[in-house]
C-alpha cells in the first residue's frame, strides 16, 4: 500500500487563499465551520453540495470531483483512500444540509441600534446558588431544544425518503397493474379461442354422428334405389365433414391468442421468480449499529442487510441494487479454508467492472457476505482473462494496469494464481526489478519475484509450465507480456513488459499477454528515477457479470 504522505489527496487552499494556509501533504485540519467545506472554504449550496465520504468525513461536490485521479480519491482529513471517479457515487449529507437550513433560519437581521444588553445576574432576593441552578437549568433546556430540532430535521429528511419510496411503490404498482391487465387480455383471447374450439366440436361430433347413420344405412339397403339415394345423402355428408376437416386446419390455432398467452406467462413468472420476498414473512435482523447514529443512517443500515445470509454468486451475476451497495460498502468477500488458515479476498465494483483481489490473513468486517474463492474466481471468463496491477511509488499516485492473458496456456494460469494468491504467493508488494534498453527501441521492464524481490527468485507455481507460443500478437511491440526467464527455471514467475516498439526482432516465443490499458502507467514508472521504488501495491483479476 502507497504511504499516505506519497498519494495526491483532493486540492486544498493556495497559499494567498484564506487565512494564507499552507499546503502540505499531511491530512487536512479540520475546523469548526461545519457548514463551509474545508477544503475550499467556500459554503454549502445547492451547487457545493455536502457529500459523506465512506470514511465519515465530508467535502463539497466540486472538491471531491478535483481530487478524484486514477479512479482513486484520497480523503484530506484522515488519507483514507477510497475508489471512485466521480463525485456522484458518495451520498449527500442531508443532515449537514438540514443543519445549515436550520442554522440559517435562526439568523435574525442585525439591528440599526443596538439595545442595551439587559443585566444577566440574578434577582434580587434569589441566592447566587439558587441562580446557577437557574443557568444549570436553562442550559438543560437550551440543548434539549437543540436536540429537539436535530431530531425534526432528521425526521423531515427521513419524511422526504418515504414519500420517494412510497412514489416507487406507486410506480411498481402501476407496473404490476400493467401485467395484471395483459394477464386479462390473454385470457379473453384464450376464452374466445376456447368459444370457437367448443363450437367445432358441436359441428364435428354431429358430422360423425352421421357419418356413422350413413355408414350403418349402407349395411342394410335392399333395394337399388335405397342404394342410389344412401349414397347420395352419404355424399352430401362427407362433403360436410371435409369441410369441417379443413375449417379445423385453417382456424387453428390462432396464432395471435396462443403468442400472446405464452408470452404474458413468460414475463409474470419471470417477475414472480426475482421477487425475493413472501407475504407475512417477517423482516430478519439487521445490525443497526450505533443507538447515537441518524436515523438516514440506520435506513442505509437497513437497505445493505437486505441480502444477508443470502448472497450467491448468482446474486453477483445479476449485480442488483442492495448487492451493489453492499459490494461498494466492501462487505463482500471471498474466502478460502487451506492449512494456514481462513484467507479473505475483497470485490470491488469501479467504472462498472467487478475486481477480485489477492487473498490476505485479515480481519473481516462486521456483518460481511462470505463466497467461497473458487466460485469467484468461476466469473472470470476464461477465453479472454483479464488481470490488474496496481503500481506505485513515491511522490505519485497509484495506476492501474489491465493485461488481457492468452487462455488456457501455463503462464497464463501461473500469472492468474500470482494475482488471486490461490496457491498462496502473490505479485502484491513485489518490486520491478530493472529497466533494459532505457529510452531506446525495445525498452522493457521486468519484475515479479515473488520469493527474494530482488531478481533471485520466482519459482514457478505449476509443474512443467509451457510457453505461450503465441503469434496472435506482434512480438515484442508495446504492451506486449512475455516471460523475463525460463518459464522453467527457478526465476519462472519473472515477467517483463516491452514500453517501446521492437519492430527489428522477428521472434515469437513466450508471450502469453498484452497490456489492454494503463501502458502510459508503466512508461510512467519506466522514467522514475528509481526503478526498484515502483511496487505492486495491489493486484487481482478482472470478474465477468
Amino acid at each position: 500500500m502507497v504511504p499516505p504522505d506519497d498519494v495526491t489527496s483532493l486540492a486544498v487552499p493556495p497559499l494567498d487563499h484564506k487565512d494564507n494556509q499552507k499546503h502540505c501533504c499531511s491530512p487536512l485540519i479540520m475546523d469548526n465551520n461545519p457548514e463551509e467545506c474545508s477544503v475550499c472554504f467556500n459554503h454549502y449550496d445547492d451547487l457545493l453540495r455536502p457529500q459523506c465520504l465512506p470514511c465519515g468525513h465530508t467535502f463539497c461536490s466540486q472538491c471531491i470531483d478535483k481530487g478524484i485521479a486514477n479512479v482513486q480519491l484520497t480523503c484530506p482529513a484522515c488519507c483514507t483512500q477510497h475508489s471512485a471517479t466521480t463525485a456522484a457515487q458518495f451520498p449527500i449529507n442531508y443532515d449537514m444540509e438540514a443543519l445549515i437550513r436550520k442554522h440559517k433560519s435562526t439568523q435574525v437581521e442585525p439591528l440599526q441600534t443596538v439595545a442595551a444588553k439587559p443585566y444577566q445576574g440574578p434577582a434580587r432576593g434569589i441566592s447566587k446558588m439558587l441562580w446557577s441552578l437557574v443557568e444549570a437549568q436553562k442550559n438543560s433546556i437550551s440543548s434539549l431544544i437543540t436536540a429537539c430540532e436535530e431530531a425534526l430535521a432528521e425526521l423531515g429528511v427521513y419524511q422526504g425518503q418515504l414519500g420517494d419510496w412510497k412514489t416507487q411503490h406507486l410506480q411498481l404498482q402501476d407496473r404490476l397493474y400493467g401485467l395484471v391487465e395483459q394477464n386479462k387480455a390473454a385470457m379473453e383471447l384464450l376464452e374466445l379461442e376456447n368459444i370457437s374450439v367448443v363450437d367445432m366440436t358441436t359441428q364435428g361430433e354431429a358430422g360423425k354422428a352421421q357419418l356413422q347413420a350413413m355408414l350403418g344405412g349402407l349395411n342394410i339397403v335392399n333395394t337399388a334405389q335405397e342404394a342410389i339415394t344412401t349414397i347420395d345423402t352419404a355424399d352430401h355428408c362427407n362433403m360436410e365433414v371435409e369441410v369441417w376437416l379443413q375449417k379445423c386446419q385453417e382456424l387453428f390455432p390462432d396464432v395471435n391468442a396462443v403468442h400472446t398467452s405464452v408470452k404474458v406467462q413468460e414475463t409474470i413468472r419471470k417477475a414472480l421468480e426475482m421477487m425475493t420476498t413472501e407475504a407475512g414473512v417477517t423482516a430478519d435482523h439487521v445490525y443497526l449499529g450505533d443507538s447515537a447514529s441518524s436515523i438516514m443512517i440506520k435506513v442505509q443500515e437497513i437497505n445493505l442487510g437486505i441480502c444477508h445470509e443470502k448472497l450467491t454468486v448468482d446474486d453477483l451475476r445479476r449485480m442488483s441494487e442492495p448487492v451493489k451497495r453492499l459490494v461498494e460498502a466492501g462487505r463482500v468477500l471471498a474466502v478460502q479454508q487451506d492449512q494456514d488458515g481462513c484467507r479473505s479476498a475483497r470485490i470491488t465494483l469501479q467504472d462498472g467492472k467487478l475486481y477480485l483481489h489477492p487473498l490476505m490473513h485479515q480481519p473481516m468486517p462486521a456483518y460481511a457476505h462470505t463466497l467461497q474463492e473458487s466460485e469467484i474466481v468461476g466469473l472470470m471468463n476464461p477465453s479472454c482473462p483479464l488481470v490488474f496491477l496496481d503500481l506505485g511509488w513515491a511522490g505519485s499516485t497509484r495506476g492501474r494496469v489491465t493485461i488481457q492473458l492468452k487462455h488456457d496456456v501455463g503462464l497464463s494460469r501461473q500469472f492468474v494464481f500470482l494475482c488471486t494468491g490461490q496457491r498462496g504467493h502473490t505479485y502484491l508488494n513485489t518490486k520491478l526489478l530493472k529497466v533494459v534498453g532505457k529510452g531506446e527501441v525495445g525498452e522493457y521492464v521486468y519484475g515479479g519475484d515473488y520469493e527474494s524481490n530482488d531478481g533471485k527468485g520466482g519459482a514457478p507455481l505449476l509443474p512443467n509450465i509451457e510457453g505461450a507460443e503465441c503469434k496472435y500478437w506482434e512480438s515484442y511491440k508495446a504492451g506486449t507480456v512475455w516471460p523475463a526467464c525460463n518459464p522453467q527455471g527457478a526465476r519462472s514467475t519473472q515477467f517483463a513488459i516491452t514500453t517501446i516498439d521492437n519492430n527489428e526482432w522477428e521472434m515469437y516465443s513466450d508471450i502469453f499477454g498484452k497490456v489492454v490499458s494503463g501502458l502510459d502507467v508503466v512508461r510512467e514508472a519506466v522514467s522514475h528515477s528509481k526503478i526498484t521504488e515502483v511496487t505492486v501495491v495491489d493486484c487481482g483479476i478482472v470478474l465477468s457479470y
